[in-house]
């Protein structure tokens, strides 16, 4: 069995008790089979997040370690070590940082991933640092491994029933416990649902305001500088924001919430063009440009503005966090210095926000447009400026300050467009990539991972902060998505589709795949709100949180997050519990750094279990932590006792016994 803290199992509290040696309610071989088959596909995941230095469940690795000891990569690392140096102090300026010396590393493309080597004489030499990776065919061998393993017949049938099971034991647990984990939130003096820290982990910048607030906004500058030169004409001459307005007819009194016809409606459902034009203020792509653009005529001038403004309510709400994303799209080098760029001129920075670098997978619109050659050049658009301000940062040096704001990377698109491609060994290297056809998403997500992990071992050797992989996976299109989220994702936004593969659903759950989902925004474009799965899954015990997506389109209130979750608990009479527990996922999930994470949860945060839990700061009661924890150990109990002796037939050279003990 695994080694269970005593401090792990303190609160008392009603417990189910299931007798007889074999609950799964399937047959013996089966059990066997499935289990096998769940051990191998977690494996493959911790090699991933291992290599990517992303963090891994502590008690899933014990477990894995304990049945294939020795043919795990390394030892996950601990959420503790991921993100370092913490955000600044916001007394001081948080874009003052201190800068290292000129490496003098070498960085060359080699397959699509950025290699580095010493110095010159190494990169003549072809001799690069050594920055593991997973080569291509072992990601494609991986794959083909996880697509068998979706299409397996026992895997279904357990996963299915273990699915189940965790939604039945949670019912239980709640009509029999309810009232004690009530009690003691009461108990707790100070803390409740309000002044609970929680974090927007999934918002786009350019929609992280209400249309209330853009209408002001735009109204506001046009009142007050309506001279101000914010675009050029059709002829090359300068506009003023008085005459952009004059030439569309429009003045400051004209314009409505009506009128500027932002918010997503019944047209929207399944219709991701309708929505994209959606981000059109009065359908004009030009006010678009001025307002919610960072690289624009006026230099993002407006946008920071607004954007400082969405801040300055969250610090006034104090207990409410974002992270937002703001787009690179591969189009040329001078992206990043552009986004840095505008990012410290403007000061936009909040100690309640972290930052996420969206790029969006639209090689086939630059190369239609012959913005790049092929794909490899999007990619060198994309992380050569990375690798260079992280072997020199006074090369980039305002990108060098605006890095130790950014946690991770996203990946976005309307994932329903069929994918006439698929990613296997016969698939062109990005330099070869030069046709007008987009590459698949695992395609992209693959070559985005593989730069990252070169890119985090780089900094990490220069003593600078990494970053992780959170894309956009599973709102729609094929289910194979999540396979690659699976493998290569730290977390996902949406993961709607997991409801359809009770596999998948079970895996994410035993890895504790951290997934972001934005009922209200599902609701206006793949999936009717009464159907969202959410509730499902928080009831299983996946690691989910609420979002916001874009309260631009689908918010009315300066606080879209308290608004999702009002409206979560209204539809699905979540309890205070429940709603805690969300928040408290929330900041597990999100990109903050481990100091402000132990201000936020607690000093002893990434132990797992009650040991973890300080219900003074998460307002969570140790009765449901408690409850949780057990629950996902006995899963892997079960598991265990059904590999374990698998695993001791074949490991004949005395590894591992009959009893699963060295």
């Amino acid at each position: 069995m695994l080694e269970v803290d005593d401090a792990d199992i303190v609160p008392h509290f009603q417990r189910v008790a299931i007798s007889g040696e074999d609950t799964s309610g399937v047959p013996l071989e089966d059990l066997r089979e499935a289990s096998v088959a769940l051990v191998k596909a977690l494996s493959i995941r911790e090699k991933y997040m291992s290599m990517a230095m992303q963090s891994f469940p502590r008690t899933t690795h014990r477990f894995l370690h304990s049945v294939q000891k020795g043919t795990l990569l390394r030892p996950s690392r601990d959420s503790t070590d991921l993100y370092h140096p913490i955000n600044p102090p916001s007394t001081n300026d948080p874009f003052q940082c201190d800068f290292i010396q000129d490496g003098g590393f070498r960085m060359k493309p080699v397959g699509g991933v950025m290699y580095v080597y010493r110095d010159e004489e190494a990169l003549l030499n072809n001799q690069p640092l050594d920055f593991p990776y997973p080569k291509l065919a072992e990601f494609l061998s991986d794959q083909n491994i996880m697509f068998a393993l979706m299409s397996d017949g026992p895997m279904k049938s357990f996963s299915f029933r273990r699915l189940a099971y965790l939604s039945s034991k949670y019912k239980l647990h709640t009509l029999l416990n309810e009232l004690r984990e009530s009690a003691s939130q009461k108990e707790v003096p100070h803390r409740d649902f309000y002044n609970v820290r929680k974090v927007d982990t999934h918002v786009h910048a350019s929609s992280c305001m209400n249309q209330k607030h853009l209408l002001r906004f735009i109204k506001s500058k046009v009142k007050h500088r309506p001279d101000d030169l914010v675009c050029k004409g059709k002829d090359g001459a300068e506009m003023s924001l008085l005459q952009v307005f004059e030439s569309l007819n429009l003045s400051a009194y004209d314009l409505s919430v009506d009128m500027l016809d932002v918010h997503a409606d019944r047209n929207t459902f399944h219709r991701f063009d309708k929505f994209n034009a959606k981000y059109n203020p009065v359908g004009e792509s030009r006010l678009r440009e001025i307002f919610i653009k960072t690289d624009n005529y006026n230099g993002g001038k407006y946008f920071a503005d607004i954007l400082k403004e969405v801040m300055d309510d969250l610090e006034e709400s104090k207990y409410q966090n974002a992270e937002y994303r703001l787009s690179i799209y591969g189009r040329s080098t001078s992206e990043w210095d552009k986004l840095a760029k505008w990012a410290v001129d403007h000061h936009v920075y909040s100690d309640n926000v972290r930052w996420l670098i969206q790029v969006p997978r639209l090689y086939d619109v630059y190369k239609s447009n012959n913005l790049v050659k092929n794909f490899q050049e999007l990619l060198d658009n994309i992380f050569l400026p990375l690798f260079e301000v992280t072997n020199d940062p006074k090369t980039h040096p305002q990108l060098h300050a605006f890095l130790n704001h950014v946690s991770g990377f996203d990946s976005v698109d309307d994932e329903s467009k069929a994918e006439n491609t698929m990613f296997d060994k016969d698939s062109p290297l990005p330099e070869n990539w030069a046709s007008l056809e987009n590459p698949p998403y695992a395609y992209y997500l693959y070559y985005m991972y593989a730069n990252i992990i070169s890119l985090n071992h780089f900094r990490r050797e220069r003593g600078l902060n990494t970053f992780v992989l959170r894309p956009h996976c599973g709102e729609a299109g094929p289910i194979h998505h999540l396979i690659t989220g699976f493998m290569l994702a730290e977390n996902i936004s949406h993961g709607l589709l997991l409801r359809k593969s009770p596999v998948l659903e079970y895996l994410y759950y035993l890895a504790q795949v951290g997934i972001a989902m934005s009922p209200l925004s599902n609701n206006s474009l793949f999936l009717n709100y009464h159907r969202n799965p959410l509730l499902e899954y928080l009831s299983r015990g996946l690691l989910v949180s609420l979002s916001s997506d874009d309260p631009l389109q689908f918010h009315f209130t300066k606080e879209p997050l308290m608004e999702e979750y009002s409206i979560a608990a209204q539809v699905w009479k979540l309890s205070s519990v429940d709603m805690c527990e969300l928040a408290r996922n929330s900041v597990f999930m999100s990109g903050f750094t481990h100091l402000v994470k132990r201000h936020w949860l607690g000093p002893n945060y990434t132990k797992e279990g009650v040991a973890g839990n300080d219900m003074s700061r998460s307002n969570v009661p140790d009765i449901r932590v408690g409850f949780r924890f057990e629950t996902f150990l006995e899963e892997l109990s079960n598991i265990f006792q059904s590999v374990k002796g698998f695993a001791a037939d074949m490991n004949e050279d005395g590894d591992v016994t009959a009893n699963g003990q060295k």
